[in-house]
């Protein structure tokens, strides 16, 4: 029997949750993908069935508790074991601090931050009842360290860090997979192919996080022996300067 794997935040196709979507379902795992933009789900989900998997769409606001309420009754209705859930979902654009107002930092708070907790109070039950299981996260290279027009951006990825590892700390002897990646650099997806497009070429050749190398390293960590389990990783180009 095949197992459910949630992506949260699942974004556009080319983009990391659709990368990460594509690759699980390649695999033989069942797909429950979330997030904000109808047209996008299906395209992930269109693309999945069309290479023969399995896939469905959910569109949720990852801070609403009733749409996570409903979206995990969608992955219970699977009737598939639950192997993974990722936590994709955040947005990211530079603001003055003088600019920032409480409404946006707030917001970029309750998407990077609230959601996942939201996310995982729900996951964590089943993962840890069958004493298996994987729980990611997306970070950023905020998560380490804020900067300048950075403030709302640095503390939701922060406090989803330390979120992780706090939860890696008390589910891992409980059998459960929790492990968070940083994404330092420019991730070379839609977004930025379409409003950067200039920049973008300006990095060259392997500039710019590929996303579908992303979503090899996050099944690298969901294929990992329990004996050797990495909880934080670190990806980047190697021209980025860090």
């Amino acid at each position: 029997m095949s197992e459910t794997v949630l992506v949260v935040g699942a974004g556009a196709m080319s983009g990391i949750g659709g990368a990460i979507a594509r690759l699980f379902a390649s695999r033989g795992y069942h797909l429950v993908v979330a997030g904000r933009t109808h047209s996008k789900l299906n395209d992930i989900v269109d693309c999945i069935i069309g290479d023969g998997g399995s896939a469905e769409a959910v569109v949720a606001d990852v801070t609403s508790q009733d749409d996570q309420a409903i979206l995990f009754e969608v992955v219970a209705d699977s009737g598939h074991p639950l192997a993974g859930v990722v936590y994709n979902a955040g947005s990211n654009f530079p603001i003055k601090f003088s600019e920032l107002t409480p409404s946006q930092f707030d917001e970029f708070w309750r998407i990077g931050c609230y959601g996942a907790f939201l996310t995982a109070r729900l996951a964590l039950p089943i993962l840890s009842n069958q004493g298996r299981g994987s729980l990611f996260f997306t970070g950023a290279s905020a998560s380490l360290r804020g900067r300048p027009n950075f403030a709302h951006f640095a503390v939701a990825k922060a406090g989803l860090r330390n979120l992780a590892q706090a939860l890696a700390r008390e589910y891992g002897p409980q059998g459960v997979h929790v492990a968070h990646v940083i994404i330092d650099g420019v991730v070379n997806g839609d977004i930025v192919r379409g409003r950067f497009a200039d920049y973008l070429e300006s990095l060259g050749d392997d500039g710019a996080l590929d996303p579908d190398a992303i979503a090899d390293a996050f099944w690298a960590l969901h294929a990992q022996p329990a004996s050797a389990w990495t909880h934080e990783l670190d990806l980047r180009p190697y021209k980025e300067n860090w």
